[in-house]
């Protein structure tokens, strides 16, 4: 007769972290060997230590919210390595599905690629918060009292002495209030809401009920930031980076806020500091790249694109940056390559293709640029810097009436635009409108007009 192991390795995500110490201490209470990375592990040792306890046990919870599989579509994650090691050691795998998890929703699908997709066949466990103790009672009479064949590879004494501290470090923690598994539940709404006023809703009821909760900070900050409050974006980072002084993201994030608000200078030391703390990090080297650029510091922004293409090869994002860089430094020829790269790797990008059309004009490619920029508005009809400059190429070639539409359009778009008012006035002077010009012109001035700066793509921002 087989035996029943009682030999456990839980998976979670770190956004799920009292959920899966509740679970640890309710099965180590009940006699259960269960392996949990509590505090983490040293850097040196992480993976090995990880690998060899999964195929050290018997059973795998893989615990599943909408936050947790968000980054599963990197074959890097270790999240996804983890899944994918004990499908390859056949585990006793259960599927663990808290709050809110469903794997019918796009946004789970998307990420259930390769050997991930065969999850949902599993008999998986559906935990409701109200009935937690319900569903772990069941958790350890059905899923996990089975008898099993697996075999099972004793850790190396160092991965045991791992376990072990990991094991003590959770024991010996408080445990998990009910008022930190509600938080949970309001993150994973916040998470999986797709109007911006529940996001901030949502995460604000998990700050309030766990005001240590520095994810919860960071995202009701991309909420705010989404919304264009910026103010408070810049809190909820803060404290985001109060409470975790290493995460990187919330590092990067303020400072792409900063930069929005010109403060290229609070931009340039978030954003180095993300880059400290993650050297490899792709969207804070493109941000400050970006940041560097304004600043004139062309070269600085140059090696910043140059390391970001050499760590992600396909990013058109950097191709695009780096084209646009090259083009304000008056290098056409080295930025039109870049622009036919960005659009290669991603047809439907927009600002590759008003890059483009900016080289292709100062080149003296009328008709390139008008087509290219005719692309970019198609791609992106609120395009106004696309509009405005399509009115340039228009007006050169003569065309004073499609350069007026472009304009008008420009200006409806982005009221604000100093640049597209003055070449707006320019127009409507050549067109004999006095009167409209001297509008335009004073509208200009009184917004400060000045050289409008080169459209640089940004990178996206991260959301979790």
């Amino acid at each position: 007769m087989e035996r029943i192991e009682k030999t456990v390795f839980i998976s979670y995500r770190r956004t799920n972290f009292p959920w899966a110490l509740a679970i640890f201490k309710d099965l180590t209470h009940y006699g259960y060997d269960v392996f949990f990375d509590f505090n983490g592990i040293a850097s040196g040792d992480f993976e090995r230590v990880i690998f060899e306890n999964i195929t050290a046990r018997a059973h795998f919870l893989v615990l599943l919210t909408p936050s947790a599989l968000e980054r599963c579509g990197d074959p890097g994650d270790l999240f996804r390595r983890e899944i994918e090691a004990a499908l390859e050691n056949q585990r006793n795998i259960i599927p663990v599905m808290l709050d809110g998890f469903d794997f019918g929703t796009p946004a789970v699908a998307s990420q259930l690629t390769g050997a991930l997709a065969t999850l949902k066949h599993y008999n998986a466990l559906r935990i409701p918060t109200d009935y937690f103790e319900e569903a772990l009672d069941r958790l350890r009479k059905k899923f996990l009292s089975l008898p099993l064949a697996a075999v099972l590879h004793p850790a190396s004494l160092t991965s045991q002495i791992s376990a072990t501290e990991q094991k003590t470090a959770a024991e010996a923690a408080p445990a998990v209030r009910e008022e930190d598994l509600t938080a949970q539940q309001w993150f994973e709404r916040g998470f999986a809401a797709t109007d911006i006023d529940e996001q901030v809703r949502f995460f604000g009821e998990a700050i309030q009920l766990n005001r240590g909760d520095a994810m919860a900070f960071y995202n009701r900050g991309n909420a705010h930031r989404k919304k264009g409050d910026f103010e408070k974006a810049l809190r909820d980072y803060s404290e985001a980076i109060r409470l975790k002084p290493d995460f990187v993201e919330a590092f990067a994030n303020r400072g792409a806020v900063r930069h929005d608000q010109d403060d290229v200078e609070g931009a340039l030391q978030d954003l180095n500091d993300a880059i400290r703390l993650k050297p490899d990090d792709l969207p804070a080297l493109t941000n400050r790249g970006i940041a560097r650029n304004d600043k004139g510091d062309l070269e600085g922004a140059l090696n910043d694109y140059d390391e970001a293409i050499r760590l992600k090869p396909d990013s058109a994002v950097a191709f695009c940056n780096r084209a646009s860089l090259r083009s304000n430094k008056g290098d056409i020829d080295g930025a039109l390559p870049d622009c036919d790269e960005a659009i290669r790797l991603k047809p439907d990008f927009a600002g590759a293709f008003y890059c483009r059309a900016n080289a292709r004009r100062v080149k003296g490619d009328l008709e390139g640029a008008l087509e290219d920029y005719g692309e970019a508005i198609r791609l992106k009809p609120d395009f106004a810097e696309a509009f405005g400059n399509r009115g340039i190429v228009r007006s050169a070639k003569g065309d004073l009436e499609g350069a007026l539409k472009d304009y008008d359009e420009a200006v409806r778009l982005a009221p604000g635009d100093a640049l597209a008012l003055n070449n707006r006035a320019s127009a409507r002077q050549a067109k004999g409108d006095a009167k409209g010009a001297l509008e335009d012109y004073s509208e200009a001035v009184r917004l400060g007009y000045k050289a409008g700066r080169q459209f640089a793509a940004r990178a996206l921002p991260y959301e979790g």
